[in-house]
């Protein structure tokens, strides 16, 4: 049974039509849209010009938020990067009264496929797609990225050409093959000498 209080009066049974829930402040909206403002105009300035914006989070945790930032440069990002980006973002939000977390971090090794231009930028790299229902059976695909065709992803695999509808693509990454790329390190080596 559900109890509600109007104009002080207890009703049995009866489910208000709508709730509103306290919480969210003006200052945690605040806070998250400066975030994504911040991070969006980073592309924008000169510095950061070649910085690519992957992914961005904000989570709330108590009190605490969580701010993370996924940024790529020409698959080339290292500490010196995040920590310039980190710098400039925590300028942008010293204003703000919540506490936060910021974390800036690359894609890694195995970057996640999240835009149609993905697609066509990575094309012929290995990736992994998982896929919302089964196609030929299989909700996990693995192959060389042939780009976009219409509104697929083309995979090369085993059994020929994979047309892969973006709609259906639950998440999609690239694959990062060890031993190839030791391999490679190693040839790479022997010429040196």
């Amino acid at each position: 049974m559900v109890e509600c209080r109007w104009n002080g009066r207890k009703k049995r049974g009866q489910v208000p039509r709508f709730v509103v829930v306290g919480g969210l402040s003006k200052s945690v909206l605040g806070l998250a849209e400066n975030f994504e403002r911040a991070a969006h105009s980073l592309p924008y300035e000169e510095e950061f010009r070649d910085v690519e914006i992957v992914a961005l989070h904000v989570h709330r945790h108590g009190r605490v938020h969580d701010l993370r930032l996924v940024v790529d440069r020409g698959g080339n990002v290292d500490v010196a990067l995040c920590e310039r980006v980190g710098a400039r973002l925590n300028a942008a939000l010293e204003t703000e009264s919540d506490p936060y977390t910021l974390s800036v971090e690359s894609p890694g090794l195995d970057r996640p496929l999240l835009r149609p231009a993905d697609y066509e930028r990575f094309r012929d790299r290995d990736v992994c797609v998982q896929t919302t229902l089964p196609i030929e059976r299989e909700r996990t695909h693995r192959g060389k990225l042939l780009g976009v065709r219409g509104n697929a992803a083309v995979l090369e695999t085993a059994r020929g050409e994979l047309p892969i509808p973006l709609e259906m693509i639950k998440s999609a990454n690239l694959e990062f093959d060890y031993r190839a790329a030791l391999k490679r390190d190693k040839q790479e080596r022997r010429d040196d000498r």
